[in-house]
């Protein structure tokens, strides 16, 4: 048994060390540049959305992809159905990111996650943001609110593994709107620009849960629900904050 036990866990490791293999490596395909003296990686189509990482401190070959940082519809103003409504499109093991507190809850089926993998949103007057990775098939809520200021989050159209990291899962590199540094979750940190060094705020989690379609409507009716097939702008101008050392200094994750 042991030694079927052992053969399979090798097996599994040839898997996914072949899958690294299959994924554009985002070094080899050029998306790491210079301009103007800085360290750029490629954010888009146009100059403005490539990232400035001139104190990324992150392996270079360990990037896989380079899709651009509007790839992934990321919500920014999201809708929402009732639970009846709902019921007609979810079975009941469908799974769900739930988060709830006494008089609200809200629903994010993984289905529509895996599409956005991230709806910035609020519940209870606290900024939170649903996210989740099909690659690593991780999802978790997470605050957005660094005291006084306010993040807005997306995909930035690369994911990172690191052998040391979670048995070397990839997992996606978000991109914050007001700074544009990058965060990578599975160490729950921002990894370049402003923020780098900054901890990533996992949601209390007595508040929130992954769960299923039967769960909720049972023990949340009132729940809302994350509409199915929304897309989003992309805003042309956003806010940005300049000075962030006061919350990098308190929030700071070795």
């Amino acid at each position: 048994m042991r030694y079927k036990i052992v053969v399979l866990l090798l097996l599994i490791a040839i898997s996914l060390q072949a899958q690294k293999k299959n994924r554009p490596s985002a070094l080899q395909n050029d998306k790491f540049f210079s301009r103007n003296g800085k360290e750029m990686l490629y954010g888009g189509d146009k100059p403005q959305q490539d990232f400035v990482i001139d104190n990324l401190e992150l392996e270079r070959d360990q990037f896989h992809y380079g899709l651009g940082r509007e790839h992934f519809p990321a919500l920014i103003d999201p809708e929402f159905i009732s639970v009846s409504k709902a019921d007609k499109r979810w079975s009941d093991s469908s799974r769900f990111l739930l988060v709830h507190y006494q008089d609200e809850a809200k629903a994010y089926a993984v289905r529509d996650l895996t599409r956005h993998e991230i709806v910035n949103d609020s519940i209870n007057g606290q900024p939170i943001m649903a996210a989740y990775c099909v690659l690593a098939d991780l999802g978790a809520v997470y605050d957005r609110k660094y005291d006084e200021k306010v993040f807005t989050f997306g995909l930035s159209g690369y994911t990172y593994y690191d052998p040391e990291v979670w048995d070397g899962l990839d997992a996606f590199v978000f991109w914050d709107r007001e700074t544009e540094s990058l965060w990578w979750p599975l160490i729950d940190k921002a990894i370049t620009g402003k923020m780098k060094g900054t901890q990533l705020l996992i949601h209390d989690e007595n508040h929130w849960e992954d769960t299923n379609w039967k769960y909720v409507k049972e023990n949340y009716p009132q729940a809302k629900v994350l509409q199915s097939g929304q897309d989003m702008n992309p805003p042309e101008n956003w806010r940005s904050y300049d000075d962030v050392s006061a919350i990098v200094e308190k929030y700071h994750k070795e």
